[in-house]
């Protein structure tokens, strides 16, 4: 997750957002709903507009453009349509109104009470993944602590289908998004309801990787946006008073359930690099080492164990 922090911000005035008329061409109504967003602060109301129009019309935003550019009518029900733009305009999460998060390959299911997951996670993933493959075992094992919707955990057991897979979650909401998302995409893949500190006996000194988005903010900090500060639960935000004490307990879990030489993956906040990379390296971990994202903000740490 990427969440920036500033004095919290007060509601935004909601513009009014009239149903389309019948028959009204689709270009108009997404340029009339995209011009209510982006006066609501939405940071990008086009694609929003055209994203929630898709979802009302049963097409892809492929199939929407291409109907927009042939000057076809918006022919979808234009109250819902006129309420997703009211609920989206108010700062409601567009992944809670479609009811989907795109995540790598993945289509998730989300909602309230999950965590939405970020593009910048799946560059996380994409660790864990690499460190997965690069694993000679017939069938390696990878845990995700803390998997919120599945994200990480359904990519590593996609992406790498010879893995056997486990991940935590301890949110009751949370794990009703992850189960559906384990059942429909890959159920294979082994998902428990624990506290992260106790996560796995079975699996002691077995793990090849543990990867983990946790909660890193610290308590005292305001997340700006109001997608975030609003809707997402505050267990996946909030990590004690430095933002760091889930990263904690994720070392200590990490030495309990890694074989020598296993690695583990953390995400965390862009100013949190330096402060992790110590934390591991004192508890023992070795080669401990901060990865940029694509917008070459630090964003994740790896170690191997010892």
């Amino acid at each position: 997750m990427n969440i920036a922090h500033e004095p919290a911000a007060s509601a935004p005035d909601v513009p009014t957002e009239a149903a389309p008329a019948p028959d009204l061409p689709l270009a108009a109504v997404l340029t009339d709903a995209a011009a209510v967003l982006a006066s609501a602060g939405v940071p990008t109301p086009d694609v929003d507009a055209e994203l929630l129009a898709a979802h009302v019309l049963g097409l892809s935003r492929g199939e929407l453009a291409a109907v927009a550019l042939r000057g076809g009518a918006f022919s979808g029900d234009a109250a819902e349509f006129a309420q997703l733009v009211r609920r989206r305009a108010s700062r409601e999460p567009l992944q809670h109104l479609t009811g989907s998060a795109p995540f790598r390959h993945l289509e998730l299911r989300v909602g309230p009470g999950v965590f939405v997951p970020r593009p910048e996670t799946e560059m996380v993933a994409q660790l864990a993944i690499d460190a997965l493959r690069a694993v000679p075992d017939a069938a390696p094992i990878a845990v995700d602590l803390g998997t919120g919707s599945g994200a990480i955990a359904l990519s590593l057991q996609t992406e790498v289908p010879h893995a056997r897979v486990h991940a935590a979650e301890n949110a009751v909401d949370a794990f009703v998004w992850a189960k559906e998302n384990f059942a429909r995409i890959a159920p294979e893949a082994r998902l428990a309801f624990v506290d992260l500190a106790q996560a796995f006996p079975d699996l002691d000194g077995a793990v090849s990787v543990l990867v983990s988005n946790p909660p890193y903010v610290p308590d005292g900090a305001i997340p700006r946006d109001p997608e975030v500060q609003h809707w997402d639960p505050p267990s996946a935000l909030y990590g004690g008073a430095d933002g760091l004490d889930v990263v904690r307990v994720l070392s200590e879990v990490g030495l309990r359930l890694l074989r020598p030489g296993g690695t583990l993956v953390i995400e965390h906040g862009e100013w949190q690099g330096a402060a992790i990379r110590g934390l591991l390296t004192d508890a023992g971990w070795r080669a401990a080492a901060t990865h940029p994202d694509l917008t070459q903000r630090e964003r994740a740490t790896t170690a191997l164990r010892p």
